[in-house]
């Protein structure tokens, strides 16, 4: 074998997987059919629990240094202030985090931050290596390269994209809808005449399909704009038709646009993989589900598909849990990613607001084959199958105790098995019962889910087993 693992490509769903992969020691290389890495934007909205997913991950003070919070927007006509557009619902507070409302990081910012943290953990990308085509036997994945050279892994991920190669090659069909008929067009921009303290809206006229957003991308000098066109329209990226519609949709002058250092155009949809698995290869990411933009779901969902396939991979091929394990990951992320891309399409249609849903905080896998809640009266108002809260028990905050690649064993009100603290790969933390747990023996996985919760130990040997633990 060349490698345990074969991620394609090196967006942030194949970056994220890297990096889960290389804190657990498992051989793991990413290819990417660019040269470099993505140089736009485009997914530059990071919700609370992708925040999470990086404080565990080692990245999220980059991430804090790199980004900030989203801005107030300023809505202009007849270039005059004429209101204000709060993008997003305030958080109440209530969803213990530390991470409460989203955070603008770009997604070339983002992808530097992720491949900085792979490399520093040895991992490593292979730009310029294309896959064309794959076959997989018992053992393995042989996967083609465009170049003529084949590489050999254990599991492939496809982290591809949207037109993923690995996706066709497999024959799994993705169903899905047009969102909306009128293309769009993003692109990083230098523009002059605008402040950097807020987004600034350019509502549509009356025809409607023609409005403008500009956002002040957090961290940097550029500007992010986003343009709707009448639908059969052909946007024109150059800097030339940029600077036009700028000044035909705003009050700002065409050389006020000094540079676009990116642009692309799309038609907004919602799109979903029959199928995540197929033998030794899984999709993750775009590869996976497609979403509008609008809710800015597409890049955080991905990332989840990372998280949630990286520690299944690594107690398969470093723990000797047993190869079934990983049926879970189309049993757990493909309904979320359904959920999600619902959701995207009602914010884009202005059916849905961008509040609790969009923070993805309380995404869970109560109906996951892996969950298991038995106690028989839960007094606090989680449940197994939960994303496990952040709290202060006993003097320790469970988001520290939690980070890494362990489990963690938490018994609040009730008795840890004796043999708990010699378990391998699991962190115990006692204390007294905590809302909004309850009482009760809580076993949660690496990705910051409660797995298994019980009145007392009876039953948590054999789960821990499935899991190569003990």
């Amino acid at each position: 074998m060349d490698t345990d693992v074969l991620i394609v490509g090196a967006g942030p769903t194949g970056l994220a997987l890297g990096i889960d992969l290389a804190r657990r020691g498992v051989d793991a290389l990413v290819v990417e059919r660019a040269d470099g890495l993505f140089p736009g934007s485009r997914g530059k909205g990071l919700q609370p629990r992708t925040m999470e997913v990086f404080d565990d991950l080692g990245v999220v003070d980059a991430f804090l240094a790199a980004g900030g919070p989203y801005p107030v927007g300023m809505v202009w006509k007849d270039g005059e202030r004429v209101g204000e557009h709060r993008m997003f619902d305030e958080p109440d507070g209530s969803e213990d985090s530390r991470y409460l409302g989203p955070w603008m990081v770009p997604q070339w910012r983002t992808q530097e931050i992720l491949l900085a943290r792979l490399e520093e953990l040895g991992g490593k990308v292979a730009f310029g290596r294309e896959v064309t085509g794959l076959t997989q036997d018992a053992d393995g994945v042989t996967a083609r390269l465009a170049d003529g050279a084949a590489l050999r892994a254990r599991y492939l991920v496809a982290a591809d994209g949207g037109r993923s190669a690995v996706r066709r090659a497999l024959g799994i069909a993705m169903a899905g809808e047009s969102v909306d008929p009128a293309p769009m067009l993003v692109a990083d921009v230098r523009i002059s005449g605008l402040d950097r303290d807020h987004l600034h809206v350019f509502p549509p006229s009356p025809a409607g399909s023609d409005y403008l957003v500009i956002w002040p991308l957090a961290g940097t000098e550029d500007f992010q704009l986003t343009a709707q066109f009448p639908a059969d329209t052909a946007p024109d990226l150059s800097l030339a038709g940029i600077s036009r519609v700028v000044a035909a949709r705003t009050h700002l002058a065409a050389e006020d646009v000094t540079e676009v250092r990116w642009a692309s155009d799309f038609r907004p949809r919602a799109a979903l993989a029959d199928r995540f698995r197929a033998g030794r290869v899984f999709l993750a990411g775009d590869a996976a589900h497609v979403h509008s933009p609008a809710g800015g779901q597409g890049l955080n969902t991905s990332v989840q598909d990372a998280y949630n396939l990286g520690w299944k991979l690594g107690a398969v091929l470093r723990d000797g849990a047993p190869e079934a394990l990983l049926d879970s990951y189309e049993a757990e992320r493909r309904p979320n990613a359904r959920r999600m891309l619902e959701l995207s399409t009602a914010v884009h249609r202005g059916e849905a607001r961008r509040g609790k849903a969009t923070r993805q905080l309380g995404l869970g896998y109560r109906e996951s084959p892996l969950t298991a809640e038995n106690r028989t009266a839960p007094d606090g108002t989680l449940r197994a199958g939960d994303r496990a809260p952040d709290a202060t028990v006993a003097g320790v905050r469970l988001f520290d105790a939690f980070r890494g690649p362990h489990w963690t064993l938490l018994a609040l009100g009730t008795e840890a098995p004796g043999d708990a603290d010699t378990l391998p790969g699991v962190r115990v933390v006692r204390g007294p019962a905590q809302e909004p747990y309850g009482t009760g023996l809580f076993l949660v996985r690496p990705d910051g889910y409660v797995g298994w919760a019980g009145d007392t130990a009876e039953g948590l040997a054999g789960r821990l087993t499935r899991f190569g633990i003990g």
